[in-house]
């Protein structure tokens, strides 16, 4: 009996899979020729408009007429303007105000709402609401509540209560930015709540068993369990409260228009001021600027950040 001799291919030889590499590069060419038309109309659409505007934040154009080249000179301006730097210090408190309270409050109504076993897809819709209202319609919600002529104010003091009484949330220089913040933050939180309760539900049941087992109560569970669990969730909306926070500008326009007196002026309004009002379309740009640096770092140290803790959103 003869024996056939079969070759074997040395060991540590990898195997060659022309198909499946040709499979992979049409499908990555694919997803390109998709992806093109979007990334083409971006490009024209954000790109073109940002260089715009790189260019002229280095001039005095004031919007319609010819733009002379200044230099630095807006930049200079623009970092020892008190307006502009008043404007960032407000832009820092609700930065602040937007990573405690509503972050907070979701935090805590995601946990709470998670061990909800009726009714949960009815709280979340009630809580997602205020977030799909347009911004101009709370607004105007809001504006009639607070009113200090005919809000809750006057309604409370017709039944013998005078805590707010002729108390203006809105004009009142000390008031007018914590007001205009929280009426933000009633859309806000709810959206965020939506998503971290998302997040929580992701989390392995079993996980939260054997902490019971263990004698853990509600807030170990939530702590060193629940925590954990969404970190990659928490770290992303962290990142985008942060930039929202810089480049907000519809309520507070809205409701105050940076008043009274600047004492809820942002970045936002003082460079839609600017640009509309004074017609100095050059300064503006460089505000513009101001704000990309910033959301571009921001985006940047995040991404290092997850990349040296190996995070996964």
């Amino acid at each position: 009996m003869s024996r056939t001799a079969t070759a074997v291919p040395p060991q540590g030889t990898p195997l060659r899979r022309h198909g499946s590499t040709k499979i992979k590069y049409r499908t990555r060419g694919l997803a390109w020729a998709f992806m093109a038309p979007l990334l083409i109309v971006n490009l024209l659409v954000i790109g073109g408009p940002g260089l715009a505007s790189f260019f002229y934040s280095f001039t005095d154009w004031d919007g319609l007429g010819a733009a002379n080249f200044v230099g630095l000179a807006n930049y200079v301006e623009l970092f020892t303007s008190p307006a502009v730097l008043s404007a960032i210090q407000h832009n820092l408190i609700w930065t602040g105000f937007f990573l405690v309270v509503p972050m907070s409050m979701a935090l805590l109504g995601a946990f709470l709402l998670s061990r909800v076993r009726r009714g949960q897809i009815l709280f979340r819709v009630l809580f997602f609401i205020p977030y799909v209202l347009a911004t101009i319609v709370s607004s105007i919600i809001w504006r009639q509540i607070l009113s200090p002529t005919a809000g809750i104010g006057q309604a409370l003091q017709s039944i013998g209560i005078d805590w707010f009484a002729d108390t203006n949330f809105l004009g009142d220089p000390a008031l007018a930015l914590g007001s205009v913040a929280f009426i933000n933050n009633w859309q806000w939180w709810g959206f965020l709540l939506v998503l971290f309760l998302a997040a929580m539900q992701g989390v392995d049941p079993a996980l939260y068993e054997a902490a019971r087992l263990d004698g853990a109560n509600a807030f170990r569970e939530f702590w060193h369990i629940t925590l954990p669990g969404i970190r990659p969730t928490l770290m992303f909306l962290m990142l985008m409260t942060v930039i929202w926070s810089f480049l907000v500008f519809d309520y507070v326009f809205i409701l105050t228009q940076g008043g009274p007196a600047g004492s809820t002026d942002v970045v936002g309004t003082v460079l839609y001021r600017t640009a509309f009002s004074e017609n100095r379309a050059g300064y503006a740009s460089s505000m513009a600027m101001l704000l990309t640096v910033i959301s571009a770092a921001i985006v940047l140290g995040y991404q290092l950040l997850r990349k040296k803790l190996k995070w996964e959103v």
